[in-house]
C-alpha cells in the first residue's frame, strides 16, 4: 500500500488511534502520568530524527507491527492542532466507548497489513486449484504469479508451495491463453536459475512445452519456446532431454518453413545459438544432432536470405557458433549448405541497406558479424584444404616409392 493511501487512512482513523491508545494507557496500572501532551510530543532519537519518521521508513511496504507503531506514525504525519482537539474529544469518551474504538482500530490495523509475496503466491496457487474458478479469475491468478516469480528468491520458494506442479497442470487447460500464461511463468522463473530448471524438468514440463510449440496460436507457441529455451540454457540434463524429444527436428521444421510467424523463427534460431554455446560434454561433437543433420544446417544458413535484419543477425550468430566447434566439416557448409554464396549475397544486401540512413547503423553492425563469420569459415576451409593437399602429397610420394621399388625389382 502506498504512503499516500496509508496517510489518508491514518487521517480518517485518527480518533480511533487516540481512543485505542487511551484505553491502553488507562489499563497500564492506572498510570495517571500519561496525558494528551505525551501523545503530541514527538520522541527524538539519539541522532535527532523523530521516531515517527523511523516508523514511516520501516513500514513503508505496508503493515504495522504494533498499535504503538501505528500511533507514532500517525502522530508524525498529522497536524498538532488536530491532534490536540482529537485527544480532548477522546478523553470525554466512556470506557465502553473507548473499548469499542479499540476493537475498530484492531480491525483497521489488519486491513492495513499487506500480505507477503509468499502469501500472495499461495493465494494465487489456491485459486488455480479451484476448479470452479472463472476463466477471467484464473487468468488473473496467472498474471499475478508471472510478476511474483520474477525475483529469484520468490522463484526458489515457489516450488515449496507446490506452485510449479499447479502451473504445469495449466499447460493442459483447454484455453490457449491459460496455457500461454502458464508457459510464460515457467520461462520467467527458470531464466538463469539452475535450481528452478531442475525442479521444473523433474516435473516433466519440457515435453509438454515442446508439444505446445506446434500450437496454431502464435502467442502460445512463442511463449512455449521461450520456456523451453529458459529451461535448457546452460543445463546439460535439460539439453539431453531436449534431444531425446527430437528437439532438433522441431527447430528444423520451424526454421525451414517460411510461412511460420517470424517471431517464432527468431526464437528458434536463438535457441540454436544457445545450444551451440555449450554442447553436451559427454557426447562427441559428431554425435550431436545439429552437427550430423545437414538439412537442419542448411535451414539455418537459408535464414541469411531473410529480409529481416534481426533474423539474419541471429542466424549469423548461430552459424558462428557452429563453425567455431569445427563440426561439421567446413565443406558441408560450402558444398551442401552453400554458405559462401549466402554470405556474398548477404554482403551485397547489407551494402544496399547502408544507403538508408535509418538502417545504416544496424546494417553496419550486421555486416561486421557477417565479415567475422566469413573469416572463420574461410580459415576453417583453408585449414581443410591445407590438410587435403598435404595428404595428397603424401599419397603421391607413397605411389612414387612404390613405383620405384617395382622398377628396381
Amino acid at each position: 500500500m502506498g504512503r499516500r493511501s496509508r496517510a489518508s487512512i491514518a487521517a480518517i482513523c485518527l480518533l480511533l488511534l487516540l481512543g485505542g491508545w487511551a484505553v491502553i494507557a488507562s489499563a497500564d496500572n492506572n498510570n495517571n502520568s500519561f496525558s494528551s501532551v505525551d501523545l503530541l510530543r514527538k520522541p527524538q532519537s539519539q541522532e535527532g530524527s523523530t521516531d515517527a519518521l523511523a516508523y514511516d521508513d520501516s513500514h513503508s511496504d505496508g503493515g504495522f507491527s504494533s498499535l504503538e507503531g501505528m500511533l507514532q506514525w500517525a502522530i508524525g504525519h498529522s497536524d498538532p492542532a488536530t491532534l490536540k482537539e482529537a485527544s480532548q474529544d477522546a478523553q470525554r469518551l466512556s470506557q465502553n466507548e473507548l473499548k469499542n474504538r479499540q476493537m475498530e482500530l484492531k480491525e483497521l490495523m489488519e486491513k492495513l497489513k499487506m500480505p507477503s509475496d509468499a502469501q500472495l503466491m499461495q493465494i494465487a496457487i489456491d485459486d488455480l486449484n479451484n476448479f470452479s474458478l472463472s476463466l477471467e479469475d484464473r487468468q488473473r491468478a496467472l498474471q499475478e504469479l508471472l510478476i511474483l516469480v520474477e525475483p529469484i528468491d520468490n522463484a526458489n520458494d515457489f516450488n515449496k508451495l507446490g506452485g510449479f506442479a499447479v502451473v504445469i497442470q495449466q499447460l493442459n487447460h483447454p484455453d490457449s491463453d491459460i496455457r500461454r500464461s502458464a508457459a510464460w511463468i515457467l520461462g520467467e522463473a527458470s531464466q538463469n536459475n539452475p535450481v528452478v530448471q531442475r525442479q521444473v524438468l523433474e516435473l516433466g514440463a519440457l515435453a509438454k512445452l515442446m508439444k505446445m510449440v506446434n500450437s496454431s496460436s502464435v502467442e502460445e507457441a512463442t511463449k512455449a519456446l521461450y520456456a523451453v529455451s529458459a529451461l535448457i540454457r546452460s543445463n546439460l540434463a535439460g539439453q539431453e532431454l531436449f534431444y531425446a524429444e527430437a528437439g532438433d527436428y522441431m527447430l528444423q521444421d520451424i526454421l525451414s518453413n517460411s510461412s511460420i510467424d517470424i517471431k517464432l523463427r527468431k526464437k528458434a534460431v536463438s535457441l540454436v545459438g544457445v545450444l551451440t554455446e555449450s554442447p553436451i560434454e559427454n557426447m562427441e561433437l559428431a554425435e550431436l544432432p545439429f552437427f550430423s543433420n545437414r538439412i537442419f544446417l542448411k535451414s539455418v544458413v537459408d535464414l541469411t536470405a531473410s529480409d529481416d535484419l534481426d533474423l539474419q543477425e541471429k542466424a549469423l550468430a548461430a552459424i558462428k557458433n557452429l563453425l567455431q566447434f569445427g563440426m561439421p566439416e567446413p565443406l558441408v557448409f560450402k558444398d551442401f549448405c552453400g554458405l559462401d554464396g549466402a554470405l556474398e549475397r548477404m554482403r551485397q544486401h547489407l551494402h544496399n541497406l547502408m544507403a538508408d540512413e535509418y538502417l545504416r547503423d544496424y546494417a553496419m553492425d550486421v555486416e561486421s558479424l557477417r565479415s567475422e563469420v566469413e573469416m572463420i569459415f574461410l580459415r576453417k576451409l583453408g585449414k581443410m584444404l591445407h590438410i587435403w593437399l598435404n595428404n595428397s602429397r603424401v599419397v603421391r610420394a607413397a605411389d612414387f616409392l612404390v613405383e620405384e621399388n617395382c622398377t628396381d625389382l
